[in-house]
């Protein structure tokens, strides 16, 4: 029986999620399986991976083939550069020590990638939304700005009104002010 490690499709549509998966290449994409090893989120990023290290391992090294997708995954994990690693082992050119300090060394260097990509991409959201952010105020002064002015000769035409509506009250005050005066010389 020929095994294959390859991805199983869960999830919703446009939303995959993925388990990684040890099959008989004979069984369809998301039938049955012979294990289950771990799984695979793109829809983050960096996209998450949990996998199993040492059945992964295992199998790898018991000679199960991979789809290019897990191949791929595998990679980024490590499980073919300790695979590569154990293989010189056996053929005498590296000790188990030898083996571990260039593994733990590789994973040093791999996590500092990985916290460098992580930190830049929060740094370019943060970017981005304050530039969306400091876009969306400019947005609504120029909108604010231009119903000020819209509505600006509406108030004027108010001003303008009140001028005349208070020329209007002073004109009848200043004949009964006359009216006032003229009823004082008579009384005097």
């Amino acid at each position: 029986m020929a095994t294959k490690i390859r991805l199983q499709r869960h999830g919703k549509k446009g939303y995959a999620f993925y388990h990684v998966v040890v099959a008989d290449s004979r069984a369809p994409r998301d039938g049955r399986f012979i294990e289950k090893l771990g799984t695979y989120n793109p829809n983050t990023n960096p996209a998450t991976i949990d996998i199993d290290f040492d059945k992964t391992l295992n199998w790898v090294t018991t000679g199960a083939e991979m789809s290019d997708t897990a191949r791929a995954i595998l990679s980024y994990k490590g499980v073919l550069y300790k695979n590569h690693l154990l293989k010189g082992v056996k053929k005498g050119a590296l000790t188990e020590a030898d083996v571990e300090k260039k593994f733990e060394a590789w994973l040093k260097d791999k996590e500092s990638k990985i916290s460098k990509k992580s930190e830049g991409h929060s740094e370019s959201m943060k970017k981005a939304e304050a530039e969306r952010l400091a876009a969306e105020k400019a947005t609504s002064e120029a909108r604010a700005k231009e119903l000020a002015a819209k509505n600006a000769p509406a108030e004027e035409e108010v001003a303008e009104e009140t001028p005349a509506a208070e020329a209007t009250e002073e004109a009848p005050e200043a004949p009964a002010a006359e009216e006032k005066k003229e009823d004082e010389k008579e009384e005097k």
